[in-house]
């Protein structure tokens, strides 16, 4: 169990010589060094986490760290200077109810301010095998809470949550140690494998893809795609407005094309070409396949070439 981690160090004389230093005694502090050791080696945290903000501001607080994983998870991270307590865990949890109900445009304006790329750039580069259109982002939340020591109450309450009601949520003891010789080292234990805490957070409902496009007679379509573009959210109105004009105007209208567009109407970027093509993928919307194509000139996932059909060009213009 993740409680305190002792160390000693071996001296010349083979002598061992118990280490029990911590961040206080050695004008160590928790936001100016230890956020600093984790915002820079985000590793000591995760192998799979990448962190998009820093003192991040919510309803009820300031957030010490936030990460995204390889899933497109958002990562709430909390740190304690000494003891992880019991209200370490009601803080995040409360933390992880707001941030559940950010959008993407949301996470993609904190990802800016920290690392100076909007979310899809950062986690393209971040995550170079994973395919961002499978992605759906902050579908799920990851609690990490870090200190150097946890009591036992919260420890019993992490993995009661984790294991009977499957909270992915997780804590790491840390042990600051300052050698005779003047190294400093940090040392991580954490209460379950990380390979384990992200079999759970895979566990997710995959929506049905499709490149096939539908076979609907022209007034049943015309209804379909209106009843679509109803839905006011940002990416059913990014197909209607940027990429049904763009694809009346031009014979192929490329990713680079989509964002350039993106840009000029001052939407910004965030997710919205992965989103679209996710969007054009979904079996369920073959209605919009039939009246727009599309390829993979450069990877097997990534949608570009988006072309009218031109039997459908008056529809889409009185649509439009």
């Amino acid at each position: 169990m993740a409680t305190m981690i002792d160390v000693w160090q071996i001296n010349p004389k083979g002598k061992f010589e118990r280490i029990n230093t911590n961040l206080v005694e050695n004008n160590r502090t928790e936001p100016d060094d230890l956020e600093t050791w984790l915002a820079k080696n985000p590793e000591i945290i995760s192998k799979d986490i990448r962190l998009i903000g820093r003192q991040v501001t919510t309803k009820t607080g300031e957030l010490d760290l936030l990460g995204i994983d390889s899933s497109g998870n958002i990562v709430i991270i909390e740190l304690k200077r000494e003891k992880l307590a019991r209200d370490a865990l009601a803080q995040a949890i409360d933390y992880a109810s707001d941030i559940a109900n950010w959008d993407i445009d949301k996470i993609s304006e904190e990802c800016l301010k920290y690392t100076k790329q909007s979310l899809e750039d950062f986690f393209s580069e971040q995550f170079p095998n994973i395919d961002i259109e499978n992605i759906v982002f902050n579908s799920t939340q990851r609690i990490m809470l870090i200190g150097f020591i946890i009591e036992e109450p919260l420890q019993r309450m992490i993995e009661w949550l984790f294991n009977q009601y499957s909270v992915i949520i997780n804590a790491i003891t840390l042990k600051y140690i300052k050698t005779s010789s003047g190294e400093e080292l940090l040392a991580r234990i954490s209460i379950f494998d990380e390979n384990i805490e992200k079999s759970k957070s895979n566990k997710k409902f995959i929506l049905s893809k499709s490149d096939e496009p539908g076979n609907y007679d022209p007034e049943i379509l015309k209804e379909k795609l209106i009843e679509y573009f109803k839905d006011k959210r940002k990416i059913p109105q990014a197909i209607k407005n940027i990429l049904l004009p763009l694809c009346l105007k031009n014979s192929a209208v490329t990713r680079d094309m989509i964002k350039k567009e993106i840009l000029s109407q001052g939407m910004g970027l965030s997710a919205i070409v992965p989103n679209i093509s996710t969007q054009m993928g979904l079996e369920k919307n073959d209605f919009l396949r039939q009246i727009i194509s599309y390829s993979y000139p450069n990877y097997e996932w990534e949608k570009d070439n988006y072309t009218l059909n031109e039997k459908y060009r008056k529809l889409v213009e009185e649509i439009e």
